[in-house]
């Protein structure tokens, strides 16, 4: 009860009320369109995207966690670190939903085209709920170090993430997976690494999508701290006539 008394403290704060609750509303329909897909083609198989989207959910959680922690200056510390740590083993899972875009066959089938919307929408969302966390953990991070720890925090974060996507789709490992079955995380990572998979391709996905974190966070940083607009009134059509 404690933990979610935090969560929603934070979540309802006036900084954060609104993406919260845009984020929520944009789940909900998420999950109700993916219903309605299955219900509309009797398949259960694209049901894994709102098992996707409660994990895209939960780096969010742990960054409010953090968040609560952090400012409880009554509490010890190794519990705003462990949050902070929960969050960073659990962000790979906001992006992830990208990736599985690799379901759509390469084959045209009839509702070929709502399924990659519906993948979209999916991967979007999950976005959102991604940089929302990694927006609220930049800002600790700032507080704590400056501004400029916490732009090399943001690039660290997009790294590390591709290498956790990259270990989800194609190594097939969990984020939880760190607890249960560290020896063969380490193993296999290993074996990766040794092996004539790390080629090219590995290579510039690793570095492409960790980019693509990067600058889409980037912009999304930027035009959400877009100056206001002149009002109407400050406007003279005569000064601007040729």
């Amino acid at each position: 009860m404690r933990l979610l008394r935090i969560v929603f403290r934070q979540a309802l704060k006036r900084e954060t009320a609104a993406p919260m609750l845009a984020l929520g509303f944009a789940s909900a329909t998420g999950v109700a369109l993916v219903l309605a897909r299955i219900g509309w083609t009797k398949n259960l198989y694209y049901g894994f995207l709102i098992w996707n989207l409660f994990l895209a959910w939960l780096p969010l959680v742990f960054a409010l966690l953090a968040c609560g922690e952090y400012r409880n200056q009554s509490v010890r510390r190794w519990r705003f670190f462990g949050w902070a740590g929960a969050w960073l083993l659990f962000f790979p899972n906001a992006p992830y939903i990208f990736t599985d875009l690799i379901h759509l066959t390469t084959r045209f089938y009839g509702h070929f085209w709502v399924d990659l919307i519906l993948i979209l929408l999916c991967a979007f969302i999950g976005l959102m709920l991604g940089f929302v966390s990694l927006y609220l953990m930049q800002s600790l991070v700032s507080r704590m170090f400056g501004r400029v720890a916490g732009w090399c925090f943001v690039a660290g974060a997009a790294g590390l993430s591709s290498v956790g996507v990259y270990l989800g789709r194609f190594l097939r490992f969990n984020s939880w997976d760190v607890f249960f079955r560290p020896i063969e995380i380490v193993r296999d990572f290993h074996a990766w690494m040794g092996s004539s998979m790390l080629n090219r391709t590995s290579a510039a996905f690793l570095a492409l999508f960790a980019i693509f974190l990067f600058l889409a966070y980037l912009m999304l940083y930027a035009l959400t701290h877009l100056s206001p607009a002149q009002p109407f009134e400050d406007f003279d059509p005569e000064s601007s006539a040729v």
